[in-house]
C-alpha cells in the first residue's frame, strides 16, 4: 500500500511537467482549423470516390437514357447493361469512371469542406456559433457548398458525360477528350451546360444538406446521442438524395443534353431551347424526368453512402487528432 502511494505522489510531477508544457490555448485555436479543412478535405474526396465508384453502373446507363430520344423503363435500363456487359465485358459498365473519379474527388472534397467552412461562417453571422444553424442558413450553407464546388470542377463533368456515352475508339483517356473538345469544338464547349448546371446545383445542394443535417438535428434531440449509428446516417443520406434529385432533375437533363450536342448531333444551346425541344419531341414526364426512376435507386444509395463514408472517416481523422498522431 505504501509502495502504491509513493508510486503515486512520484508521478504527480511529471503529470504537472506535462500540463505546463502544453502549448498555450491561442496557439491550439490557431492549429485546429487548418486540420479541420484538411481532414474535411480528404474525408470529401474519399466520401465522393466511394459513393460514386459503387454506383457508376447505373450513372452510366441514365445518362446514356438522358442524351438520347430512346424511351426509359427499368427493363429497357437493365437490357442496356446486359448488352454493355455481354459486348465489351464486365469494365465497360465503368468506361467514363476514370474520368468521374478526376471530377468527383475534388468536387467532393471542395463541396463538403466549404460546406464545414460555410456554417462557420454563417454561424457566426447569426449569432449560432457552435449550435445547429437555422432552416434557411442550413439551407444556404448547402447550396453555396455545392456551386463551389460545382464552378471549381465544371469542365471535368463535361468530359465525364462525353466519356459515358461515346465509344473507346473516339476518345481514348480524359486528356484525349480535352484536346479533341478544344481543337474540334472550340474551348467554351468545355463550359456548355454550365448555366443549367449551376441552376441545378443551387437546390439540390441546398435542399440535400438541408434534409441530412435536419435529420441528424432531429435525431439527436428524439434520442439524445450526439451522433447517429452508420444505418442511420444511410437512411439519412437516402432521403436527402431522394428529395433532392427529384427537385433538381428536369435541369440534370437538360444540361447532359448541352454537353453531349456535339457527339449526338444534336444543336442544344440554350436552356429554354433544349427545354423546349424535349418537351416537343418526347414530353415531360418521357423527356425531362426520363431516368428519374433510376435516380430514385442510384441517388439515395449514392447520397448515403457519400454522407455516412464522410462521417465516418472525419471522426476517425478527428479521433487520430486528437490522440497525438498528427501533431507537429
Amino acid at each position: 500500500m505504501a509502495h502504491r502511494v509513493h508510486d503515486h505522489q512520484s508521478r504527480l510531477p511529471v503529470a504537472q511537467a506535462t500540463v505546463l508544457a502544453l502549448p498555450p490555448s491561442s496557439q491550439a485555436k490557431d492549429l485546429r482549423p487548418r486540420w479541420t479543412a484538411l481532414e474535411s478535405l480528404l474525408c470529401g474526396a474519399f466520401a465522393g470516390a466511394v459513393a460514386k465508384t459503387v454506383i457508376a453502373p447505373l450513372d452510366r446507363t441514365k445518362i446514356i437514357f438522358q442524351v438520347s430520344s430512346k424511351r426509359f423503363s427499368t427493363k429497357e435500363a437493365f437490357r442496356v447493361i446486359y448488352c454493355t456487359y455481354m459486348k465489351d465485358g464486365v469494365f465497360s459498365l465503368w468506361r467514363g469512371n476514370s474520368a468521374t473519379m478526376v471530377r468527383v474527388m475534388p468536387y467532393a472534397a471542395i463541396q463538403f469542406c466549404s460546406h464545414e467552412q460555410y456554417k462557420t461562417l454563417l454561424g457566426s453571422y447569426c449569432g449560432y456559433q457552435g449550435k445547429a444553424l437555422p432552416p434557411f442558413p442550413r439551407f444556404l450553407a448547402g447550396s453555396l457548398a455545392g456551386t463551389t464546388a460545382a464552378m471549381l470542377t465544371y469542365p471535368l463533368d463535361m468530359v465525364r458525360a462525353r466519356m459515358a456515352v461515346t465509344a473507346r475508339e473516339m476518345y481514348s483517356n480524359i486528356m484525349h477528350v480535352f484536346v479533341r473538345i478544344s481543337q474540334d469544338e472550340g474551348v467554351k464547349t468545355l463550359y456548355r451546360g454550365f448555366t443549367p448546371t449551376i441552376l441545378g446545383v443551387i437546390p439540390y445542394a441546398g435542399i440535400t444538406f438541408f434534409t441530412y443535417e435536419t435529420l441528424k438535428k432531429l435525431h439527436t434531440e428524439k434520442t439524445k446521442r450526439s451522433q447517429p449509428y452508420p444505418y442511420e446516417r444511410l437512411a439519412f443520406g437516402a432521403c436527402a438524395g431522394l428529395i433532392g434529385q427529384s427537385a433538381s432533375y428536369p435541369l440534370d437533363v437538360v444540361r447532359r443534353r448541352m454537353q453531349t450536342a456535339g457527339v449526338t448531333g444534336s444543336s442544344y444551346s440554350t436552356i429554354l431551347g433544349t427545354m423546349h425541344a424535349i418537351i416537343k419531341q418526347e414530353g415531360i414526364i418521357g423527356g425531362l424526368y426520363k431516368g428519374l426512376s433510376m435516380n430514385w435507386v442510384k441517388g439515395p444509395i449514392a447520397v448515403g453512402i457519400s454522407f455516412t463514408t464522410f462521417d465516418i472517416t472525419h471522426s476517425l481523422l478527428l479521433k487520430l487528432h486528437q490522440m497525438g498522431y498528427f501533431t507537429q
